[in-house]
This record gives structure tokens, C-alpha cells and sequence, in this order.
């Protein structure tokens, strides 16, 4: 389960972030996850409050915007949502669209903090 892996990685950004801001107390990490990132939200929920036992994020919550994927038409010359992520085409032409614009990222967004 890499899942275990990035929620560790997420905890040492936040706690490094943390500390830059002078030992602040994190309430929340904000994370975007894309539907391409080959993460599962349920697993790393699970693996997130695992790993933050007995560090300076525990009892601190994970919240997870999820990404849809948004690729680009090289025909109609915009970004759209593919017909199906198995198969990235344009839903409107048909046009492959090897180009993802957004979808795949694992991304600390923001930090809810406590004063």
C-alpha cells in the first residue's frame, strides 16, 4: 500500500511548513488529489491518521478535493473532460487527447492552522 508512504510524505511537508511559521499547530491539511494520481482516497484517509499517531499532526484531519481530469483537444483546441478516463478522447469530436492538463497531481493545497 503506497498510500502508507504519501501520507507519511504529507505529514513531513505539513510539519516542515509548520515549523517555517513558527511552530504553528495544524489543524487540517488541504490536499488535491487527481483522479489519475493512482491514489486511493479511502486508503490514504486510513494511512493519514495512521502515520500522524505520535507526531505534531495528530489529531490534525486530512481534506481531500478530488481532481477530475481535464485533458486537452488538440482538434477543438480546448480543455475538456475526457469521454472516459480509460480512453482520453473528446467527448465532442472524438479526437484523442493524449495531453492531460490536470488529473494526476497529489498536491498539499493549504494548511488549517490554530492560533
Amino acid at each position: 500500500m503506497h498510500e502508507l508512504s504519501i501520507a507519511i510524505s504529507i505529514i513531513e511537508g505539513a510539519t516542515e511548513e509548520a515549523r517555517r511559521h513558527g511552530d504553528v499547530k495544524v489543524n487540517a491539511v488541504r490536499l488535491k488529489l487527481g483522479a489519475l494520481s493512482g491514489v486511493s482516497k479511502d486508503a490514504l484517509l486510513f494511512s493519514y491518521a495512521l502515520a500522524c499517531e505520535g507526531t505534531a499532526l495528530e489529531g490534525s484531519r486530512l481534506d481531500i478535493e478530488e481532481i477530475p481530469v481535464m485533458a486537452f483537444c488538440p482538434r477543438c483546441e480546448i480543455e475538456r473532460a475526457p469521454a472516459s478516463i480509460q480512453w482520453l478522447s473528446c467527448p465532442v469530436c472524438g479526437a484523442p487527447t493524449p495531453q492531460v492538463a490536470q488529473g494526476k497531481e497529489i498536491e498539499i493545497a493549504a494548511l488549517e492552522i490554530i492560533e
